[in-house]
């Protein structure tokens, strides 16, 4: 049996709260036996979800809060005025050791700035980044900066680069994965000041970097990880997410447009399903804040239960590979080679 894991949830952030949270907390623990869950929220909105399940329920425990930060929420106000919100003691869980991660669908600024205050940052890591993998034509390709840090400098970027090829390794198990700059093109010449400064550090340091990439390389490119700064990447990770969805509503209405065309869709189901499964986008729900001295991963606020399963998988995964370690370890060695 694997590692046991106890992981905290916030289970009354993002659009649905508890009505998601808990379905998926029971989705988890029959897929992972050696898995234990601490629900944090209200109790009243909490235990009848529970009840489903009474055999899986006994794996969990419910931790009272009785403040909700509101998807809408200044990050500054949460944090100063919903000290026992749900996320809050969520994240104080994973602080004092009664979990070794907290998930949470919540408020994003919000969360950044709450497990930053809470747990803080590695040593020599500047900010935290949000990194996610993303379906590509090889697999996946993580992701990062999401959108936790609007603008960075050269340095930061090689930071996220460290954090990012450390996850490859921990989670993928790619002995030296390739690492890129996403930028407008391929060449040397391309991009502003900020992007070639980071490419002249990255060259010279411990890490398997690989140049530039170009947006489409995220999806079908032979790349491990890609850096960028995080309105950048908010606005790839968000696009990504509106094709898939174009594309399965496509496919679903050409397969009803009439018999001949219902008939090819049978006929083809397997294939559809397959390529379905590949670019759902609640198969890849979950991305980690990287650079903590604690494991936080966000949930999409819209998730569904499954989405938000997989979620906690990461988190899991997370903790069964000691990612902060790596991380940590990935940092003194760069800081060796001169990369940050």
């Amino acid at each position: 049996m694997a590692g046991l894991v106890r992981i905290a949830l916030d289970a009354m952030g993002g659009d649905h709260g508890a009505d998601v949270v808990v379905p998926a907390a029971l989705l988890a623990l029959a897929r992972d036996p050696a898995l234990t869950i601490v629900l944090v929220g209200c109790r009243s909105a909490i235990e009848p979800l529970l009840a489903r399940d009474a055999r899986l329920a006994e794996r969990v425990e419910i931790r009272p809060a009785s403040q909700v930060v509101a998807m809408d929420e200044p990050p500054a106000l949460a944090l100063r005025n919903k000290r026992d919100s749900s996320m809050r003691a969520a994240i104080d869980l994973v602080k004092a050791g009664g979990a070794q991660a907290c998930v949470s669908a919540g408020n994003t600024g919000a969360l950044m700035a709450t497990a930053k205050f809470v747990l803080k940052t590695l040593p020599g890591i500047d900010r935290p980044a949000i990194c996610a993998a993303l379906p590509s034509s090889r697999g996946h390709t993580r992701m990062l900066d999401l959108g936790a840090n609007i603008s960075c400098s050269a340095e930061q970027l090689c930071q996220f680069a460290l954090m990012g090829s450390a996850l490859s390794r921990a989670i993928d198990g790619v002995a030296a994965p390739k690492v890129t700059l996403l930028n407008i093109g391929a060449e040397a010449i391309k991009g502003h000041e900020t992007i070639r400064q980071a490419a002249a550090l990255l060259q010279t340091g411990p890490l398997n970097y690989v140049g530039y990439s170009e947006g489409d390389d995220v999806f079908h490119g032979d790349i491990d990880v890609v850096v960028c700064d995080g309105f950048v990447g908010n606005v790839a990770l968000k696009t990504g997410e509106g094709v898939a969805r174009m594309i399965r509503g496509a496919l679903q209405r050409e397969c009803r447009r009439g018999p001949f065309s219902m008939l090819a869709g049978l006929a083809a189901y397997p294939v559809l399903r397959r390529l379905r499964k590949t670019i759902d986008p609640r198969r890849y729900n979950g991305a980690a804040l990287l650079g903590l001295r604690g494991i936080v991963i966000k949930s999409h606020g819209g998730a569904d239960p499954f989405a938000f399963a997989n979620a906690i998988h990461i988190a899991v995964k997370a903790v069964r590979e000691d990612v902060i370690r790596h991380i940590a370890e990935g940092w003194v060695a760069g800081k060796t080679e001169g990369a940050v």
